[in-house]
């Protein structure tokens, strides 16, 4: 269910107006009624059945399609409603439908949001018959990465893909698929990494000018620090004062299981803590596209009235956004070089929702001379989505398409918005290699763009 609003004039086809997204009325009693949910996913799918524009883009869409072309009357009331949750259980609420393909989006009459449909189904389903236990649980990633911390070889060794032993056990009692590689755990995190600050550089285009506050996201401070640690280098070069700044996860994990008041509790919590920086005159910075995407879009829709989460949505750049927006404003410090080898950028899904343009290609290309080639497609993965032995299959399908694409670019490094994304792609593209071939280089764009300045 989604706060009404009916534009006069929204009776136009095609969204020939600017798209918005309704707030989510997540605190109303109704927002839970599954046969209230059940009804408006039947109307939504049936729009989406007439429409079909959406069939590329991941399997929710043709597996609506298929049970409705293979059902008894070839329409949706062929469909049993059942069925539906094999539908809302393939999306990855990635938002690609909402943001490049549907022509019905509000303020359309039809005021038409599939992810967030899908989103009300499950928090419904969640409060009737309970979240599934092992998804909440990986979804708890800062307890996950605290906990793994002073034991990091250890974790790291036990979820080894040669670990067959340790993987099956997985497999049989938490349901994580043997196949899939986990992120590494890091007994120096991005926090101990940055703890004492780095100097800007004085002779940075920047200096004196800009201060950015690093949000790092869970699973830069637990999984990938170094990315931090290049996102920080590459801005003190530029003259810009940094901080580390990252209070806690931003509940995208609980965003994608249903769980919409712990999402808000935790944006109350983080916007509390990161408005004193802005008022200082901080830019906060995020180094993941989720958590991007959570910050600006999705809280705003969550918390409308929290003033706090509007400042900090307005206040927040993703590190490639901000790179982009430094090099227009100031200029960029000497000295960059090309990679070697090219790069292949895997747009991810979260940052193309964030409707902020292709701005990781941009700051690639502000290296003079590099080979950046772009795949546009989605991954598959969606968090513990491309994990779990019941969706994996699923995240390989989706994702198959986006990793030939990489191995036909045949650069030396892959990179993505997204970490997981780009791990997942990886994997795909050594999977289907033929025998000998090279697996690219896995990297974040900041991580390529502080090599250049041989910083890291």
């Amino acid at each position: 269910m989604t706060d009404a609003a009916n534009p006069s004039d929204a009776r136009r086809e095609g969204s020939l107006d600017a798209p918005f997204r309704h707030a989510l009325a997540w605190r109303a009693p109704e927002f839970y009624d599954l046969a209230a949910v059940e009804a408006e996913m039947e109307r939504v799918f049936d729009i989406c059945h007439g429409c079909r524009r959406c069939f590329n883009l991941c399997d929710a869409f043709p597996k609506l399609f298929d049970l409705i072309d293979n059902g008894p009357t070839g329409e949706l009331d062929g469909v049993d409603k059942a069925d539906y949750a094999k539908v809302a259980d393939a999306c990855t609420l990635c938002d690609m439908c909402f943001m490049t393909k549907c022509p019905y989006v509000p303020p359309h009459e039809f005021n038409l949001d599939f992810p967030h449909v899908i989103l009300r189904q499950r928090a419904a389903r969640r409060k009737a018959d309970g979240g599934e236990f092992v998804r909440e649980q990986l979804g708890e990633t800062d307890r996950n990465g605290k906990l793994a911390k002073p034991v990091a070889g250890l974790a790291n060794w036990a979820t080894r893909l040669d670990n067959k032993p340790v993987r099956r056990l997985m497999e049989t009692v938490a349901g994580i698929d043997r196949t899939a590689e986990l992120p590494r755990y890091h007994s120096r995190t991005a926090g101990d990494r940055l703890r004492r600050p780095t100097p800007p550089d004085p002779a940075g285009p920047a200096f004196g000018l800009r201060k950015a506050a690093i949000y790092a996201t869970c699973f830069v401070d637990y999984n990938a620090p170094e990315t931090a640690v290049a996102a920080v280098a590459v801005l003190a070069k530029q003259g810009v004062e940094t901080r580390f700044a990252y209070p806690e996860c931003c509940g995208m994990p609980q965003l994608e299981a249903g769980d919409i008041a712990e999402v808000a509790r935790r944006a109350e919590r983080v916007s509390a803590e990161l408005l004193p920086l802005i008022e200082q005159g901080y830019d906060i910075v995020t180094l993941t596209a989720s958590c991007g995407l959570m910050m600006k879009f999705e809280w705003p829709l969550i918390l409308p009235e929290n003033e706090a989460v509007k400042r900090l949505a307005a206040a927040t750049r993703d590190i490639s956004q901000y790179v982009v927006e430094l090099s227009k404003a100031h200029g960029l410090a000497p000295g960059l070089t090309p990679p070697e080898g090219g790069v292949t950028l895997h747009q991810a899904c979260h940052a193309r929702a964030q409707n902020m343009g292709p701005v990781s290609a941009q700051m690639l290309r502000l290296i003079p001379g590099a080979k950046v080639d772009v795949v546009e497609r989605c991954s598959g993965h969606g968090g513990a989505f491309g994990v779990m032995k019941h969706t994996r299959p699923m995240a390989v399908k989706v994702g198959r398409p986006a990793a030939r694409q990489v191995a036909a670019k045949g650069a030396a490094t892959l990179c993505s918005d997204c970490p997981l994304a780009c791990k997942h792609l990886g994997q795909l593209v050594e999977m289907d290699a033929s025998p000998g071939a090279a697996r690219p280089r896995e990297a974040h764009p900041i991580e390529v763009f502080a090599r250049a300045y041989g910083l890291v």
